[in-house]
């Protein structure tokens, strides 16, 4: 018993800590997190059944402009370099059911760098050749540049998308 209070207790503590970094976002509204304005829009609304079940599917769109005068990179080191964290900020549906394979959140990432590379190299019939590939270089995300993505959220029917923003920097 003491083991599945402290687990309630950690869920508890985990939630309210990830909600307190969240503010919520509306249709239309812009939000400055961090040095970045954050925009979230409802581009198209439609009535659907999935299982038996009316649910409302919304395609909406978000966007993210750097208004400070901080540039985010992150330069990489060698290659190949696994990145994770290229993340700048998010955009969770907290309603959102997920069903048909459909978004639960918007994640705004930094763009990458991308650099052609050429090497010189035998092929296997023996002749010297040269080649030119794409290597990811760094990500950047500079002042005044904006970045934006779609999704589709399907939500219980009569309810709008409950919307929260957290910046991942």
């Amino acid at each position: 018993m003491k083991n599945f209070t402290f687990l309630i207790s950690l869920i508890t503590v985990v939630f309210w800590g990830n909600l307190t970094n969240a503010q919520k976002i509306s249709d239309g509204q812009t939000l400055e997190v961090n040095g970045m304005s954050v925009t979230f829009n409802i581009l198209n609304k439609e009535s659907i059944e999935s299982g038996g079940k009316q649910y409302d599917r919304y395609k909406v769109s978000a966007s993210v402009k750097n208004t400070s005068d901080k540039p985010y990179n992150i330069r990489l080191s060698a290659f190949p370099q696994i990145v994770s964290n290229i993340g700048l900020v998010e955009l969770d549906c907290i309603n959102a059911t997920g069903a048909r394979l459909t978004s639960k959140k918007i994640e705004l990432k930094m763009k990458a760098q991308i650099l052609n590379v050429t090497y010189s190299a035998y092929d296997k019939s023996g002749k010297f050749t040269t080649n030119t590939i794409p290597v990811t270089g760094s990500y950047y995300f500079d002042p005044g540049d904006t970045l934006n993505d779609n999704a589709i959220f399907i939500v219980p029917q009569g309810e709008k998308p409950d919307v929260s923003v957290r910046s991942l920097r």
